[in-house]
C-alpha cells in the first residue's frame, strides 16, 4: 500500500525545516495555524515582521490577529507600518485594504447616509 499524502501542514513544516528564512513558507505556516493555533500563527507573523519587513501580506493578517487577541492599539501600529511598506512597494491594493482595516479598528468604518 502506498504512503498517504502528507498533510499541507506537514509539507509546510518540511519546507520550513529546509529553509526557515523563506518568507512565503513563514506566511503559509502562519495562515495554516491561524484558526486552530492563533498563538503559533502569531509567532510566525512576528518572525515575518522582524526578518522580512517588506513582505506586505503580513501586515493585514497580523493586524487582524492582534484585533482578535483584543490588542487594538498594537493592531493599529501594524496597520500603519503596513501602509508605509505597501505604498513604498507600490502595492496600492494592499495599502487600500490596510487603510480600511485601520479605519475599522479605529471605529471609523461607518457608512455615509
Amino acid at each position: 500500500m502506498a504512503n498517504p499524502a502528507p498533510t499541507r501542514l506537514a509539507q509546510l513544516l518540511a519546507f520550513y525545516a529546509d529553509d526557515p528564512t523563506d518568507p512565503f513558507v513563514l506566511y503559509a505556516l502562519a495562515t495554516e495555524y491561524r484558526a486552530e493555533a492563533p498563538e503559533t500563527a502569531w509567532q510566525y507573523y512576528q518572525k515575518l515582521l522582524a526578518d522580512h519587513p517588506d513582505y506586505v501580506g503580513t501586515y493585514y493578517h497580523a493586524g487582524k490577529l492582534l484585533e482578535e487577541f483584543g490588542r487594538p492599539a498594537e493592531a493599529q501600529e501594524i496597520y500603519r507600518k503596513g501602509l508605509l511598506v505597501s505604498r513604498k512597494a507600490g502595492q496600492l491594493h494592499a495599502a487600500s485594504e490596510l487603510q480600511q482595516a485601520l479605519n475599522s479598528c479605529l471605529g471609523m468604518d461607518y457608512e455615509d447616509d
